[in-house]
C-alpha cells in the first residue's frame, strides 16, 4: 500500500505543514537496484583509540566504496566507518566524540555510520564499560541522524570475519536496519564455498529452502536469494499452490507444497532435497490476535505450532539427518513483538520470543557440531497484505514510530536474510524495523 503521507511531505504544502507542526518528514530510502547497487559517494574511515583493527582498510576497499582517512573537502561521505575497537577506557571515549562530531552533519542522505567495537571483556571491566558505552552511543546516534541515515555497531576482533557484514551495512541493502548491535566472533563464511568471492552472486552453488514463500516477505526472500545465485525451493501450504508455483517459476526454483506443521514435514523436505540443503529460511507464520482474556485455545495453539513448534521440529530433523550441509545456515523469523511485547498478541509474541531463544541456544552448538550458523531476523512494521488490513490510524502510527519515520518493505527483510545466509555471523537476532521505538 502506498505511503501517502510520505508522498505528501515531498510536496511544497507538505514541507510547509510538517515544518510548522513539527511532524515527521521521512526521506524515501534508497534501496538496492541493478541500476544503483552501491551508495553514492566516498567512505570516510576514522579511528578512535590507540590500536586500530588490522586489515580493516583492505576490507573497506573491497566493499566497493573508496575509503579516505583524511578531509573530503566539499564532498559528502556516503558512509563513515569509525574503528573504535581500541577504545578500552572511559577516557578513550573522548576520541569517539572528537572523531565523529565534526563530520556527522556532512553525511549524505540515506548514508551510513558503522562503528566497529570489540566484544566486552569479562576480564577487564574498564574495557567492558567503555565498549558497552558504544552500544548506547550508537543507538542514540541512530535516533538523531534523520534523513534516511542509519547507524550500526559491529563488534568484532577480525576485519576479515566482518567483511560480509560490512558489505551489507555499507550498501543500499541495509536501508531499514538501524540502531542495531551485531556481534561477529569466530563465524566466517567458508572460503571455499561457491560464489563467496563473487559479490554479485555470493550464494551461487547453494540450495535454499524458504517456508511461507507464496507471498509477502517469503516471496521477497525467495526472489533475493535467487538474485544472489541460490537455487530456491519455495515451500508453502497446499492451499497456496497456485501462488507457490508462480513464485517458484519466477525465481527459477522448485515449488514444494506441504504443511510445515505435519509430523513428517522434515522427512518430506529431506526426500525433496536428496543432494542436501545449504540455507534454511523459516518464514512461515500466522497470527490469531486476541487479548488473553478473550483468547480461546484454538487461537493459541496453532500460532505456537506454526511459528515455533514447526521451526524446532524441522530444524532438528534436518540437522540430525545431515540434510543441512556443513557450511550452511539457518535463518528464522522472529518479530519485534516477541522482543518488546504487543497487546493482543500474547500467542504471537510468545512464539517469536521462542524463536529468539532457539537461536541463542542452538547457534553455538550448531556451529561447533555441524559448521552451521543460526540467526534470526525480527521485522518491525513491514508493508504487506496483512498490515494493509490494519485500521488507518494504527497503520500510520506503525509507520511513523521508528527513527526513519516510515514502514519497511518485504525486500528489507529479504536483504537481511540474504546477508545472514552467507554465514558471516552467528547467534544474532537482527531487528529490521528502522529502529522502531517499540521496545527500543
Amino acid at each position: 500500500m502506498a505511503d501517502r503521507y510520505l508522498t505528501f511531505t515531498r510536496t511544497a504544502p507538505g514541507r510547509f505543514l510538517t515544518r510548522r507542526l513539527g511532524l515527521p518528514r521521512p526521506v524515501p530510502l534508497r534501496r538496492w537496484s541493478p541500476e544503483h547497487p552501491a551508495l553514492d559517494g566516498p567512505l570516510l574511515h576514522l579511528t578512535a583509540g590507540d590500536v586500530p583493527l588490522p586489515g580493516l582498510h583492505e576490507v573497506l576497499v573491497r566493499t566497493g566504496l573508496a575509503p579516505h582517512t583524511g578531509p573530503l573537502g566539499t564532498r559528502r561521505p556516503a558512509a563513515v566507518v569509525l574503528d573504535a575497537t581500541g577504545v578500552a577506557t572511559v577516557t578513550a571515549l573522548v576520541d569517539v566524540h572528537a572523531t565523529l562530531h565534526p563530520v556527522v552533519r556532512s553525511i549524505a542522505d540515506c548514508g551510513r555510520v558503522v562503528v566497529l567495537g570489540a566484544p566486552p571483556s569479562p576480564a577487564d571491566h574498564h574495557q567492558a564499560a567503555a565498549q558497552q558505552a558504544l552500544d548506547g552511543f550508537v543507538r542514540s546516534l541512530a535516533k538523531e541522524l534523520g534523513r534516511g541515515r542509519t547507524a550500526t555497531l559491529v563488534r568484532t576482533t577480525s576485519a576479515a570475519a566482518a567483511e560480509t557484514t560490512l558489505r551489507f551495512l555499507l550498501s543500499p541493502k541495509s536501508a531499514y536496519v538501524n540502531g542495531q548491535t551485531v556481534e561477529v566472533t569466530h563465524a566466517a563464511p567458508d572460503e571455499h564455498a561457491p560464489g563467496i568471492h563473487d559479490p554479485a552472486r555470493p550464494l551461487a552453488g547453494r540450495t535454499a529452502l524458504v517456508t511461507g514463500a507464496a507471498r509477502g516477505i517469503g516471496e521477497a526472500v525467495a526472489r533475493v536469494l535467487a538474485r544472489d545465485g541460490a537455487h530456491v525451493v519455495a515451500l508453502d501450504v497446499p492451499a497456496a499452490r497456485t501462488d507457490l508455483v508462480r513464485v517458484a517459476a519466477r525465481v527459477g526454483g522448485e515449488p514444494l507444497a506441504l504443511d510445515i506443521t505435519a509430523d513428517d514435514a522434515g522427512e518430506r523436505i529431506a526426500a525433496a532435497l536428496p543432494d542436501g540443503l545449504d540455507v534454511l529460511v523459516h518464514n512461515a507464520g500466522i497470527t490469531r490476535d486476541r487479548r488473553l482474556a478473550n483468547m480461546a485455545a484454538d487461537r493459541w495453539s496453532p500460532v505456537i505450532d506454526v511459528n515455533l513448534g514447526s521451526v524446532l521440529r524441522t530444524t532438528d530433523f534436518l540437522l540430525k539427518s545431515g540434510t543441512l550441509r556443513r557450511g550452511g545456515s539457518v535463518v528464522a523469523t522472529a518479530s519485534i513483538a516477541g522482543l518488546a511485547g504487543n497487546a493482543g498478541q500474547t500467542n504471537y509474541a510468545a512464539s517469536k520470543a521462542g524463536v529468539a531463544g532457539l537461536v541463542r541456544s542452538l547457534a553455538p552448538r550448531a556451529l561447533g557440531e555441524h559448521g552451521i550458523t543460526v540467526n534470526a531476523v525480527a521485522p518491525g512494521f513491514i508493508e504487506t497484505r496483512m498490515t494493509a488490513a490494519v485500521p488507518l490510524l494504527i497503520r500510520e502510527a506503525g509507520r511513523r514510530l521508528n527513527s526513519l519515520a516510515q514502514a519497511g518493505q518485504p525486500v528489507d527483510v529479504a536483504e537481511t536474510v540474504a546477508w545472514l545466509a552467507l554465514g558471516g555471523v552467528n547467534g544474532q537476532v537482527v531487528r529490521v524495523c528502522g529502529q522502531s521505538l517499540l521496545g527500543a
